[in-house]
């Protein structure tokens, strides 16, 4: 297939199909030898490299990557895919996906993630795909026993996962429970105990690492430190006294 992104679209121009287009309006092309919308998905069949090497083989894309790509049998006469890499394997994770158009079943999605080595020790990886296929696809592999080739087109979503952000949301958490406390350590240290009874009352109140705000409200602070106001502790007026 002819690819050429840069002559054909317009600036500004992002591909996010959803499943539906997709399958629809690319893979269904794809397998009638039609014209999909748009050149931009390559034909690559993603098991002869590993995922990280598969974003220099297409010429769109920055975070995820699509490619047309056959299928093999991992045994003459199954219909189980072969789904070995260079350096590792893909794993089918969770459960197929029923892809619809309108009230048609049109295809399936596939879930897949990529890892090191051999099976059964192979060492998980952040690479996914998502694997579409035409809901019609194991009735014409049937046809073609004896064949090694399960399927002349799928459709692949290869794409990184990225989780640096949820541990950030979670440091961050972390982070705010931690002023929380240290700043409420600093302020009953400065408050040193003299006697038992203060250091009874400065121990009661210390708390948690985590707390509500509706408990933090209701923290005597005055508390533990009482005795530093003490000596600034002012009374009423005397009523008899009179400002000259």
């Amino acid at each position: 297939m002819d690819m050429n992104p840069n002559t054909t679209l317009p600036p500004g121009f992002r591909f996010h199909p959803t499943d539906e287009e997709l399958i629809v309006y690319y893979l269904k092309n794809q397998t009638m030898s039609r014209p999909c919308p748009v050149s931009i998905i390559p034909e690559v069949d993603i098991y002869k490299f590993d995922p990280w090497q598969l974003p220099e083989k297409t010429e769109f894309g920055e975070n995820e990557w699509y490619f047309f790509s056959p299928r093999d049998r991992k045994y003459p006469n199954g219909v189980r895919p072969n789904r070995a890499a260079v350096s590792g394997y893909w794993k089918a994770t969770g459960t197929d996906k029923a892809i619809y158009s309108g009230s048609s079943n049109v295809g399936v999605k596939k879930a897949l993630v990529f890892y090191k080595g051999r099976p059964p020790k192979g060492i998980k990886t952040d690479w996914i795909m998502h694997e579409y296929r035409l809901n019609d696809s194991r009735k014409a592999s049937t046809k073609r026993s004896g064949s090694m080739r399960l399927d002349e087109w799928v459709l692949c979503r290869i794409y990184k996962k990225r989780g640096a952000g949820k541990l950030l949301d979670e440091k961050e958490g972390y982070m705010d429970e931690v002023q929380i406390d240290e700043t409420l350590t600093v302020v009953t240290n400065e408050a040193k105990p003299t006697n038992e009874e203060e250091i009874t009352m400065m121990t009661s109140t210390k708390l948690p690492r985590t707390c509500s705000l509706a408990h933090l409200l209701e923290m005597d602070y005055m508390g533990p430190i009482s005795h530093i106001l003490t000596p600034f502790d002012l009374h009423s007026p005397d009523p008899n006294i009179v400002n000259e």
